[in-house]
């Protein structure tokens, strides 16, 4: 299998593991993997984006522009501003749910999440996810990015087996935690199977 992959969002919300995830799963699977990550100012709330590139057709880890079969967006400014690595006929699921910048708080320029969604609508082949709605049975957004795993998987745009990712997330996840991290990434899966893309 060749498939670029582009996961993007905000300090804090689990892109780092999702990327991890998703490469320890394709290498179960016998494929080659390259990966790397571009932090910045994570820790404060800044943009973090990971390249994940499976397959014996990539010779470096950064994806180029145009390249990506599919970008997981953690945000929709975040899926914005990543979108120039998405190929023609690739794929974006993005959280409709915008996390305002710090600067935003202490000089409001009127960001919302609506233009952002209508921009992508208009330009690609989305799959759009209310994490607030998804994560409220789990009683924490801390468990989107192993949902949008699960809808990734489900939507069959992430090329990567299912059983190969739970046993992943059961790897990777503390152990107290992993049955209701399987259980979020299930619920994903049976999102992304029914999404129609």
């Amino acid at each position: 299998m060749n498939k670029d992959i582009m996961i993007c969002g905000i300090g804090g919300q689990g892109t780092v593991l999702a990327s991890k995830i998703i490469a320890a799963a394709a290498a179960e699977q016998g494929d080659t993997v390259h990966s790397a990550e571009t932090i910045g100012m994570a820790q404060r709330g800044g943009s973090v984006t990971s390249h994940v590139r499976i397959g014996d057709e990539a010779f470096s880890p950064l994806i180029p522009n145009g390249s990506a079969d599919l970008i997981l967006a953690f945000e929709p400014a975040e899926a914005v501003r990543n979108l120039r690595y998405l190929k023609e006929g690739g794929t974006v699921v993005v959280n409709t749910c915008a996390v305002k910048p710090v600067t935003e708080a202490l000089r409001p320029s009127g960001y919302e999440a609506g233009v952002m969604i209508d921009y992508l609508k208009s330009r690609c082949s989305s799959i759009f996810v209310d994490a607030d709605k998804v994560c409220e049975p789990f009683g924490s957004s801390k468990f989107f990015n192993i949902i949008l795993l699960g809808i990734a998987c489900g939507s069959g745009k992430l090329g990567i087996g299912k059983e190969t990712l739970l046993s992943q997330i059961e790897k990777r996840v503390p152990a107290k935690y992993a049955e209701i991290n399987k259980n979020a990434f299930i619920t994903g899966f049976n999102i992304g199977s029914k999404a129609g893309i």
